[in-house]
């Protein structure tokens, strides 16, 4: 039993945490309701892990010592209330990982910006030469990094999801970037709940560890005194005490551990967000020793991420830009705020109890015109049906595009940036991306 683990879901993350259990000399099954990749597959095979799909068999479950499950996976779901209702132990992959490395993890949580800082945050410590991973929702997963070639320094972007499983893991530098309804579907519709998940990067923080977090948000200032943490680095648009990046006269200013500057129109990222990412980013490499002339050169030097904020084409003199990675209001809100033209947004899918009164102001302001790509738009109708913009109601990527492509006039941007999450019309918010990005191209 103590030497059964069973993982459920065989993504990038149950595969690699199977592979690290197996060369631990666990006995290992691996479990998935949906159906398996053809490259899991293979991975398995190739270390002789028993695995299933399109099933979970309970007599090969319920004998675990410790389930690892999929951040995917609700709590809810029925197998996940029998593990419980049996007593055994469940866990991310993150925390399974953690217990077997020594490396210094720099973690990144966060409603928006997560992906960017924590691609950012990598970029720079490879450019320091540092051996370096990159895991958790983006990169490889961290387990298989552990088992076949285990790092100095892992840069995790973590979830809400994880966090949720994760019990003596540490992060020696925690980055929290702001923290905005989300996933609200999965916390019972109480946004205390996902704040508290979030909250959970800082459990099992020494006073020697770093705490890189955004001072403007009113959630995570009105949350701090509730929590043990390392060391404070907070960031913010204006100077104030104890901030260890702001700016000032088109600059980033960074305090501590090491003051240097950069100028504003430096930074490869454009748009108020990418300042902030910028300053957790340059923070984090600070506090690691990364060298100041390093740190401003790779700000300098970042190309961006693919599905945010991502510049696809002109066509016609209009600008398709994909931000399929926004899945929630939020960072639509961000995406919108940034676009210097009019534009036509694209926006629906699979909502996670979206209120859109956040970006109803941006959309009066900046919106030529609306389409709606989903399964079910009668939401988004409802809505901004009264607001007197051109609107499509479309179902298929293929006719999305036609219809912006006729509606967008020259010197226009069409943005998809769409609120909600993509399962509804697709497997995810990269296929979403991809094939935006492949119409787009056609025209």
């Amino acid at each position: 039993m103590e030497r059964r683990i069973v993982i459920l879901g065989a993504g990038e993350s149950g595969s690699g945490a199977a592979v690290l259990a197996k060369k631990l000399g666990f006995d290992v099954f691996v479990s998935d309701f949906g159906s398996i990749a053809d490259k899991y597959k293979e991975l398995l095979d190739r270390h002789c892990i028993e695995w299933e799909e399109k099933k979970h068999s309970e007599e090969l479950i319920l004998n675990a010592g410790e389930v690892i499950k999929s951040p995917g996976i609700p709590d809810k779901a029925p197998i996940i209330v029998k593990i419980k209702n049996a007593g055994i132990p469940i866990i991310s992959e993150i925390e399974f990982a953690g217990r077997y490395t020594k490396a210094k993890m720099v973690c990144i949580t966060g409603s928006n910006g997560k992906t960017t800082t924590t691609s950012l945050i990598y970029h720079i410590f490879r450019e320091a030469g540092l051996n370096v991973g990159l895991a958790g929702n983006i990169g490889s997963s961290l387990a298989l990094q552990v088992a076949e070639d285990d790092k100095d320094y892992y840069i995790v972007e973590l979830s809400s999801f994880q966090l949720d499983n994760m019990y003596e893991f540490r992060a020696n530098v925690a980055v929290l970037m702001n923290i905005t309804p989300d996933h609200l579907d999965r916390y019972d519709y109480e946004m205390q709940n996902y704040v508290d998940a979030k909250f959970r990067i800082l459990q099992n923080q020494k006073p020697e560890d770093a705490f890189v977090f955004w001072n403007d948000d009113p959630i995570i200032r009105k949350e701090l005194p509730k929590y043990k943490h390392g060391k404070l680095y907070p960031f913010a648009e204006e100077k104030h005490t104890g901030a260890a990046a702001y700016t000032q006269e088109e600059m980033i200013v960074f305090t501590e551990p090491t003051p240097f500057n950069m100028e504003l129109e430096e930074l490869s990222l454009t748009g108020k967000h990418n300042i902030y990412n910028s300053m957790a980013a340059g923070i984090s490499a600070n506090v690691a020793g990364i060298r100041k002339e390093t740190i401003r050169e790779a700000l300098k030097s970042f190309t961006g991420v693919e599905h945010r904020l991502e510049k696809v084409a002109k066509v016609n003199g209009v600008e398709y830009i994909n931000d399929s990675k926004a899945t929630n209001v939020n960072s639509c809100w961000y995406a919108l705020q940034s676009m210097k033209t009019k534009t036509v947004l694209i926006l629906g899918g699979k909502d996670k109890g979206n209120d859109y009164n956040e970006i109803a102001g941006l959309v009066k302001e900046k919106c030529s015109g609306l389409i709606f790509l989903g399964a079910d738009n009668s939401k988004l109708l409802d809505f901004f049906g009264e607001y007197g913009l051109p609107i499509a109601d479309t179902h298929s990527m293929q006719e999305c595009v036609e219809i912006a492509h006729k509606m967008a006039k020259s010197g226009e941007t069409v943005l998809l940036s769409p609120c909600c999450a993509s399962f509804d019309l697709f497997k995810s918010y990269e296929e979403r991306g991809k094939l935006f990005k492949e119409l787009v191209c056609k025209l």
